[in-house]
């Protein structure tokens, strides 16, 4: 089971990036998959998921409307864009799978996990 970030950067306030989730090894369609951010010191906070199979989707509230997860289940692949971005969106951020669960994104019921890519917003 792989699950692979990319598309971390430096933007500025406002800027934006695409967050990918190139995942391999398991039924996809199966799996819920979450986006999650984690600053040191502090715990990892679940942003958004989606269930590919049927595009269902959740955001924390302090990225609604910022933020969009999508799905392209031919490459078994998920997104995260991220518009308007703020300093406090700095994080290094993961995504992660999870069989069956579905909601607003809780580490402990993800499987699977990424290595992180960093996102930094700074002026």
């Amino acid at each position: 089971v792989q699950l692979v970030e990319s598309g971390g950067g430096v933007v500025q306030p406002g800027g934006s990036l695409r967050l990918s989730c190139v995942t391999s090894g398991f039924p996809f369609d199966d799996y819920g998959i979450g986006w999650f951010r984690q600053v040191p010191g502090k715990e990892r906070e679940g942003v958004s998921s989606i269930s590919p199979a049927d595009d269902i989707t959740y955001y924390i509230n302090s990225v609604k409307g910022r933020f969009t997860i999508s799905s392209d289940r031919a490459k078994n692949t998920v997104y995260l864009q991220m518009i308007n971005l703020k300093p406090e969106d700095t994080a290094v951020y993961y995504c992660a799978a999870s069989l069956g669960y579905r909601g607003l994104p809780r580490p402990a019921e993800y499987d699977y996990w990424g290595q992180g890519t960093q996102v930094i917003v700074s002026s």
